[in-house]
């Protein structure tokens, strides 16, 4: 039988990090917007320390996020950074570019690393290069599809994390588009106006009007999310039974309820398969749990789990 997968989700604050774990998720990605993205919220390194002590009381693991693309400048404190998150006792850090890779290595060894490049990695081969220079999990593309997904950890030589729940990020832009479209509309910004999280701007296309894609722009430029939720509930068990060895709920722009709600029936689900792998059972009221909290305008769907992929 295959190993408990371990249950992830991004917190943003010391109060969020204790209602997660204590609805039963496993670890949390945290981080700040200088060098992590699209986080739900920002953790200083002073809070990065407590958090860990937080992790630590519920026996849970702390991740830092340093996704961003890195430019020069962003070079020139990634060192001093990576050392100060070292020392608050974190367990990995997840990266997409090279240029963290090499820096942990050099002044904190002993971290963990966990390779997220967001669209590309989709095949074991390029997973297993990056084991090979240091890194201990691969973050799957949400684009492949439960086929893909499944057939891959057995030719891992890394572990693999898969986003279950959710929405996703769709596109990114280092500009700022927002406030570039404002400005030509004759609606300028205004200085110091925020674009981010809590404006809760969203785009809509004329051949869909009810679809509506949540859209924000912050210090590394403009982000459109899915109009739907990811949710693999009721398939949670062919994960399992592949092996795949963490399983990430996104939490940003939702509430702390709602994602108590969630983290609590994923909780639910994959202790029932483990209790008895060949008896298991979905138990429908873990999903009706979901969708009484769940926004109406945003729809529960299998995301690009259940779709061919054409190459």
């Amino acid at each position: 039988m295959s190993k408990k997968p371990e249950l992830l989700v991004p917190a943003g604050s010391l109060e969020e990090l204790k209602r997660y774990f204590a609805a039963g998720a496993d670890a949390a990605i945290i981080g700040e917007a200088k060098y992590g993205m699209r986080l739900p919220g920002e953790m200083t390194t002073r809070d990065i320390a407590a958090a860990v002590q937080v992790a630590r009381e519920y026996g849970a693991k702390i991740y830092v996020s340093l996704n961003n693309l890195m430019t020069n400048a962003l070079l020139d404190g990634l060192s001093d950074y990576v050392k100060q998150v070292a020392e608050c006792g974190v367990d990995a850090i997840e990266f997409g570019d090279p240029s963290v890779l090499q820096t942990v290595r050099k002044v904190a060894p002993q971290l963990k690393l966990h390779w997220n490049a967001e669209m590309t990695s989709t095949n074991y081969a390029t997973a297993n290069y990056w084991g090979s220079k240091g890194a201990s999990r691969v973050v799957l593309a949400r684009e492949l599809n439960m086929d893909e997904i499944t057939a891959m950890p057995p030719s891992l030589n890394i572990e693999a994390e898969v986003q279950v729940h959710g929405m996703t990020n769709i596109y990114h832009s280092k500009r700022s588009l927002v406030q570039s479209y404002m400005t030509h509309q004759g609606r300028p910004v205004a200085p110091g106006s925020d674009l981010g999280l809590n404006r809760g701007l969203f785009l809509v296309e004329a051949e869909r009007p009810d679809e509506k894609f949540p859209i924000f722009e912050d210090a590394n430029g403009t982000h459109i999310m899915s109009s739907d939720d990811i949710c693999i509930l009721e398939d949670l068990h062919m994960l399992m039974a592949s092996g795949v060895d963490s399983f990430k709920i996104e939490t940003m722009l939702k509430s702390a309820a709602y994602n108590e709600i969630v983290i609590t029936s994923y909780r639910k689900a994959i202790e029932a398969y483990f209790s008895d792998p060949e008896g298991y059972e979905f138990d429908e009221s873990w999903m009706d749990a979901i969708r009484e909290v769940q926004d109406p305008e945003r729809e529960l769907t299998f995301g690009f789990f259940y779709k061919e992929q054409v190459y």
